[in-house]
């Protein structure tokens, strides 16, 4: 709500004399609100938002634009960014729950929707979704703040909601294998070279019980398993059949640590750097 003051001023015979001052209130009628369907994000992942106007007076308004600022952010003196872009046509625009035609978009940053309605005693929703970029943080304390504004269309002041997203807590794996020689005499020495990547900002642990199976063909009497510089032992920590080649680690035994994450002060860029697992199988074939 809105308050306003004025006082008069009475002047007579080079007299100057002023009124008491009264006080007046605007009581908006306008509110609005912001939400998304899920409360996180992930690098390029998409989010859904849902921005909703009331109106609790007795005539419609009309003309209304709404505004987002994409989750703009400061990055350093003179560097700001905008985590977020709008996604092309996937605007609904809803008046007391029916669908209408899609309102004027500019994609920018930052999204603005024109010619929006909002009828007495009824409400709006606009639905609309935007992709994470790379100027989205992805670390385990990464946020989005988004700011929707509503204005125009006879509103006395603009209108804001705000909407926060975290950075989704997860691990994100790869796994690359490498084998050297790749000619090998009969009888030679072969090692198989596995590169376990984790690129989520979220470590791997053996309560996530993940494991690595092949099957080596043709098969090979093992003579050393190796993690992360550590030898490992048969049963405790892998199963291997010499006879088929089949072999897999114990569940749990194997971990990755979290990517790390930095952002560059000039460009606002992040850059992950994935938590990286060694596991070096060597034998004789």
């Amino acid at each position: 709500m809105a308050q306003f003051t004025n006082q008069a001023t009475l002047r007579y015979n080079g007299t100057i004399t002023n009124s008491n001052v009264v006080t007046g209130e605007i009581r908006e009628v306008i509110s609005v609100t912001k939400t998304t369907l899920l409360g996180t994000y992930s690098r390029n992942g998409t989010i859904t938002y849902l921005v909703s106007i009331l109106n609790s007076g007795t005539a419609d308004y009309t003309g209304l634009t709404v505004t987002d600022n994409l989750g703009q952010y400061i990055v350093s003196e003179g560097v700001n960014v905008v985590p977020l872009d709008y996604e092309t046509g996937s605007i609904k625009y809803y008046i007391n729950g029916e669908l209408q035609t899609a309102p004027a978009v500019v994609s920018g940053p930052p999204l603005v929707v024109n010619g929006i309605t909002v009828p007495a005693g009824g409400n709006t929703i606009i639905v609309y979704e935007a992709r994470a970029n790379e100027y989205a943080p992805l670390n385990a304390e990464g946020i989005i703040n988004n700011t929707a504004t509503v204005s125009g269309g006879g509103l006395n002041t603009p209108v804001e909601a705000v909407a926060t997203v975290s950075a989704l807590a997860e691990p994100i794996l790869s796994i690359t294998k490498a084998l050297c020689p790749s000619t090998v005499t009969e009888n030679g020495e072969i090692t198989y070279t596995f590169y376990i990547q984790n690129t989520g900002n979220t470590a791997i642990t053996a309560g996530d019980d993940v494991s690595v199976s092949d099957n080596f063909a043709p098969a090979i009497d093992l003579t050393s398993v190796i993690f992360n510089g550590n030898a490992w032992a048969s049963t405790t920590d892998y199963t291997y059949d010499g006879t088929t080649g089949e072999f897999a680690t114990v569940p749990g035994k194997i971990t990755v640590p979290a990517a790390t994450y930095s952002q560059n002060p000039t460009t606002g860029v992040w850059t992950v750097t994935p938590g990286v697992s060694t596991l070096v199988i060597t034998g004789t074939i």
